[in-house]
């Protein structure tokens, strides 16, 4: 039996409302499995503007995909698809490391195998992604930190802590709210620590904000729109 393809993730940051109609351009590029979310950017509106990226309420989309199928839609958004998503953002595909057997048969069955071999995806990761669960409330502080280390901007979802109760008491964390705060920030990997260092130095577990800090290397990333 044909083991399946190595599966990745494709995360899409688009203008709020415009993610309904990615999802039906993504199924004409034999992207099937998607879920989808709502945020808020944390980009100025004088950005906003200057950037041309609409308002500062995103549609998050999460697709599950062969390798080989993220590497292709990315190229085309890219090249021949350019301006054809509706809206502006970004996409970037994140390698995953384990996907259940069931699902990623399905994708592999589902996904035509005239894509394989295509595309020209550079293997140096040169963007990370950066997660930040955080207090609610300390998102603008957190990401002011975040700004004078380099970054440019993320992307915030709501959340609740879900984790074991006895957590915060087993490593002296006083401050872990059940109300939380998902900022992603997509920054160059060379700056990645320091963004990453400052957070903690600053917004720590020990802090009023709490901020856990991880982060994920990108393998390709296009703007959108």
């Amino acid at each position: 039996m044909k083991k399946p393809e190595r599966m990745a993730l494709i995360m899409s940051i688009v203008e709020r409302g415009s993610g309904g109609r990615l999802v039906k351009l993504y199924n004409k590029n034999q992207i099937f499995t998607h879920i989808r979310c709502e945020g808020q950017g944390t980009a100025t509106s004088e950005i906003l503007d200057i950037l041309g990226l609409g308002g500062s309420e995103k549609d998050i989309l999460l697709s599950i995909t062969t390798c080989t199928a993220a590497r292709v839609l990315l190229d085309k958004l890219d090249d021949e698809l350019r301006g054809a998503a509706p809206g502006r953002g970004i996409a970037f595909t994140v390698p995953l490391s384990a996907v259940s057997s069931l699902i990623a048969a399905y994708i592999d069955i589902k996904t035509k195998p005239e894509s394989e071999g295509t595309g020209n995806m550079d293997n140096q990761v040169k963007n990370s992604m950066i997660l930040v669960t955080v207090n609610q409330g300390y998102t603008e502080a957190v990401m002011d930190t975040a700004r004078k280390a380099g970054a440019r901007g993320g992307t915030i979802i709501r959340g609740r802590w879900a984790g074991d109760e006895s957590f915060a008491q087993s490593s002296g964390i006083t401050t872990l709210q059940a109300e939380k705060e998902l900022i992603f920030i997509v920054a160059p990997t060379e700056i990645r620590n320091r963004i990453m260092d400052a957070i903690s130095k600053a917004h720590g577990l020990r802090t009023e904000a709490g901020a856990m800090v991880t982060a994920v290397g990108v393998e390709h990333l296009v703007h959108l729109g």
